[in-house]
Parts: structure tokens; sequence; C-alpha cells
């Protein structure tokens, strides 16, 4: 049985958890890609996602490089939001899940700048 949301951000962090979250949606949705795009584009954009999610556990078990971390993840998630307007603009992406998209990463980006200024409180 999966573990409730709350319970897992609380075991790893709300950023990581949500970024987890959103990488569950991305997968199939960059299935429904053409062909010819599923490929270039979307091997693409889950390449810089999973790249994300892998600063997120880094960061989630790393202190003295977190900054550098988050910082590479914020520009990770920065080439999403681009990638995905590509997307969208190309028609392999419909505007109800470019919608849903862009709202996931302005809340994983909100989450991020909350985690460096928590760590920056922490480290003053």
């Amino acid at each position: 049985m999966p573990e409730p949301k709350r319970e897992a951000a609380r075991r790893t962090g709300p950023a990581l958890e949500a970024m987890y979250r959103f990488m569950l949606w991305l997968v199939p949705a960059v299935e429904k890609f053409p062909r010819s795009q599923k490929f270039l584009l979307g091997d693409r954009i889950q390449s810089t996602a999973m790249d994300v999610l892998e600063r997120f556990v880094e960061a989630t078990y790393t202190t003295k490089e977190r900054v550098r971390l988050l910082a590479q993840a914020n520009l990770g998630i920065e080439k999403l939001r681009f990638q995905f307007r590509l997307a969208t603009d190309l028609r392999h992406l419909d505007l109800a899940r470019y919608e849903r998209a862009a709202r996931a990463l302005d809340e994983i980006g909100r989450m991020v700048g909350g985690w460096k200024k928590a760590h920056d409180a922490a480290a003053s």
C-alpha cells in the first residue's frame, strides 16, 4: 500500500517528494508525444527532470554542497519550463498538461526557495 504523501514528504523533504510525484505524472505524459519527438524532446525533458530529482536526493543527504545542488536543481526547473513551453508550442503537449506541468514546476521552485532560505538561516 502506498505511503501517504505527507509521511513521505516528512521523511524525504517536500521538494523531493513533489518532484517524485511530478516524475510519476511526467513519464506517461511524454509517452503521448509523437514518435518523432518522443526520443528527442521527450527524452530531453525526462532527462532534465531526472537530473533535478537527483540533485534533490543529493541535497537531502549532503549539507556541505546543498546550496550548489539546489542552485543546479533550480536551473533544471527553469530548463524544464522552457522545454514544456516548446513542447506545447509545437503541439506535442495540450494546454491542460502544460498547465499542470507549469503549476507543478512553480510549486517545486517555491519549495526550493524555502529550502535555500531555511538552509541559509540554519547556517547563520
